[in-house]
């Protein structure tokens, strides 16, 4: 059976939503700087075009001050997309490092720039053209929305009240949720007592749709790779033959339903 429209839409928040990558890479370099104790002239404004073109290989947020260090330590930009994790990782170990550490120093530099100048923090941010609106016009349907992102649900709370969206109490699953993002889809179903089905998912990371793809009891979600986000041409590419994942334009988004076929 057809479904024109879904009971539950759920977003993920950067690169869907936000494209952040300006505060990225301004929030990791205060934070590099923290955690090697360098200089600011160490790291480089002229790393911040390859750091971006870089960004698809990021899961969460630890990961970011360690791509700034691998690009510093001079790792050749096609080792790290062919061999992130390793790249990363061997990082960590190599120089002693905990990940839960790292992530919790990026967290406080963005606490402390929030807390001291809110204005400018939120001015490095960038929302896609025509998705704020098309939220709003969704939040007045008959359709559930959530967002389920790997940030911190307190920053994404920042940024859309910022463009005058409230969302609901508990709609908002980021990375204090804890979970994988299959499994918070899993909680949304239950929350709403709905079949998979009438569930849609919007990622820009063709890992975490794959993810979710995988688990049995989720075959009948609707999974759509935002073709705007943090992701590769390679990666766009890869979904043109796919059913089971469809490539979804802004153009598309901003439309019915119904035209997301």
């Amino acid at each position: 059976m057809s479904h024109p429209s879904p009971t539950i839409l759920a977003l993920d928040f950067d690169g869907v939503i936000c494209d952040g990558l300006i505060e990225y890479f301004q929030t990791t370099k205060r934070t590099y700087q923290k955690i090697w104790q360098a200089d600011e002239n160490i790291v480089s404004d002229e790393l911040e075009p390859i750091f971006h073109r870089l960004r698809p290989v990021i899961e969460t947020g630890w990961e970011m001050p360690i791509l700034l260090r691998a690009l510093i330590l001079g790792v050749a930009e096609e080792k790290i997309l062919q061999n992130w994790l390793t790249v990363a990782n061997q990082i960590v170990e190599s120089e002693r490092l905990d990940k839960k550490e790292i992530s919790k120093q990026l967290d406080t530099v963005r606490d402390e720039w929030i807390a001291s100048d809110l204005e400018s923090w939120l001015a490095l941010h960038r929302f896609y053209p025509g998705v704020i609106p098309r939220i709003r016009q969704i939040l007045t349907s008959s359709t559930k929305v959530y967002i389920v992102t790997t940030k911190e649900g307190r920053f994404v709370k920042q940024l859309l009240q910022q463009q005058k969206i409230e969302l609901p109490e508990n709609t908002i699953f980021g990375k204090e949720d804890k979970r994988p993002k299959y499994e918070t889809l899993r909680k949304l179903l239950e929350i709403q007592a709905q079949t998979p089905e009438n569930l849609w998912f919007i990622e820009d990371r063709l890992e975490a749709l794959e993810l979710v793809r995988q688990q049995a009891d989720l075959q009948a979600v609707k999974l759509y790779l935002a073709d705007w986000g943090y992701n590769t041409q390679q990666t766009r590419d890869s979904l043109r033959d796919r059913q089971d994942i469809k490539l979804l334009s802004l153009e598309r988004f901003e439309q019915d339903f119904a035209n997301w076929a």
